[in-house]
């Protein structure tokens, strides 16, 4: 086990207002999660990956029960999950997760950015197949035996486990599992009652790309661009 592979972050705008678009971000998986399985996160894995995301973003807890209420209303917005691909500046590929409860908008915002900063919005599956979707938690590494606990994991689906850093560069340790055995992995999580920062799919690139800083610097300008929008959930690139 070392140091797990992550692509850079955008970190370009402020925390406040990335604060609050991880608030939102989490509130539509605390909706879709609601619509697909109910209230009750006890029979509810979705809803309970949801909530543990929420109390690692320090997601206040009247913020999360008025979500969970909202979406158990029948006023509650439909929220579709889109996919989209491109590529930016310098040939950088992107893949871009979004909940929309408005498609036409949604699409027309996307090409716009990637129009904007020297990118082009692609067809579906023109991008995706240089990544893996894999199941990514995040846990806090104090007072656990890594060695033990990679051993044990690796009957229910583990593919990675490694070192990583968090939002304020605070250690983690980061878990990685094909995408089809989250839930039994976050099963064998839960049943040990483990530290869970995160819990969430990400697309993680198969050949990740160096380019110079200042190239790297306009991708990620794109990605920044990208995650401020409303709608948009999560963005993955093949930068290392």
């Amino acid at each position: 086990m070392g140091r797990i592979f992550e692509t850079r972050k955008a970190t370009m705008f402020a925390r406040w207002n990335k604060m609050a678009k991880a608030f939102t971000r989490i509130s539509k998986e605390i909706a879709i999660a609601v619509k697909a399985g109910g209230p009750n996160p006890d029979n509810n894995p979705a809803l309970r990956r949801a909530l543990q995301n929420a109390r690692g973003a320090n997601m206040p807890k009247d913020k999360v029960e008025g979500a969970i209420k909202r979406a158990s209303g029948q006023d509650q917005k439909a929220y579709e999950q889109v996919l989209y691909e491109g590529y930016g500046p310098h040939g950088a590929a992107l893949v871009v997760e979004t909940a929309t409860d408005n498609v036409v908008r949604t699409v027309a915002n996307v090409r716009m950015h990637f129009k904007n900063h020297g990118g082009n919005l692609g067809n579906s599956g023109s991008v995706a197949f240089q990544f893996q979707r894999m199941g990514v938690f995040r846990l806090a590494p104090e007072g656990i035996d890594q060695e033990a606990l990679e051993l044990e994991l690796i009957d229910h689906g583990l593919e990675e486990m490694g070192e990583g850093t968090g939002e304020k560069g605070e250690k983690q340790l980061v878990i990685r599992c094909a995408f089809t055995s989250f839930g039994q992995l976050q099963a064998a999580l839960e049943e040990r009652k483990l530290p869970v920062v995160s819990a969430e799919s990400e697309y993680v690139p198969q050949t990740p790309v160096q380019l110079p800083d200042d190239q790297a610097a306009e991708v990620l300008e794109l990605v920044d661009a990208l995650e401020q929008d409303e709608d948009v959930q999560k963005v993955s690139h093949n930068l290392a």
